[in-house]
């Protein structure tokens, strides 16, 4: 199957957030490609110090989730809040089905509320964190699903590292 991307439209997105959507759609579809092929207890491990498949996925759930909430213009909540402490702790204790559902959870939120946006509003001025750092709607969104992108791609890599490290001890 060809990337979400040359897939066409998703019903009720409009064409000026179909990166988005489509962002979004790719890096789930990453995820569930290569999660697989995770090594046994390999969710925590940190090849040569880089971060764990596990925080990448607590990493991608909690950031969507804000950036989409920035982006509506709302502040962050109390379960936000202690998502992100999850992922300034860099290990939790949630299996890699759990992190994979709430990544499902955050997505399909993320594209129901697209569904909703108006485009008249893509440029209007949000404020992110505590810092009140300027963006747009339309920035915050499109960070969003390259963001989320990035991250899976760094976890198609970390499993790769994982799985040829876990070949090679078994050939000695």
């Amino acid at each position: 199957m060809p990337q979400a991307f040359f897939r066409g439209l998703i019903e009720g997105v409009s064409p000026w957030l179909m990166p988005v959507a489509h962002g979004l759609e790719h890096a789930r579809e990453e995820l569930r490609e290569v999660i697989p092929d995770l090594p046994e207890g390999g969710l925590w491990r940190r090849p040569y110090e880089a971060a764990s498949v596990g925080w990448h996925l607590l990493h991608i759930a909690g950031s969507t989730d804000r950036l989409f909430t920035y982006a509506h213009g709302q502040a962050l909540d109390e379960r936000q809040r202690a998502w992100l402490e999850l992922e300034r702790a860099g290990r939790a204790e949630l299996t890699t089905e759990r992190l994979l559902a709430t990544i499902d959870q955050v997505f399909d939120r993320c594209l129901d509320a697209l569904r909703r946006v108006s485009v008249d509003d893509l440029q209007t001025r949000r404020e992110v964190g505590t810092a009140k750092l300027p963006a747009t709607m339309f920035g915050l969104l499109f960070h969003a699903a390259e963001h989320a992108q990035r991250h899976s791609g760094q976890i198609v890599t970390t499993v790769k590292v994982l799985r040829t490290s876990a070949t090679e001890s078994q050939d000695l």
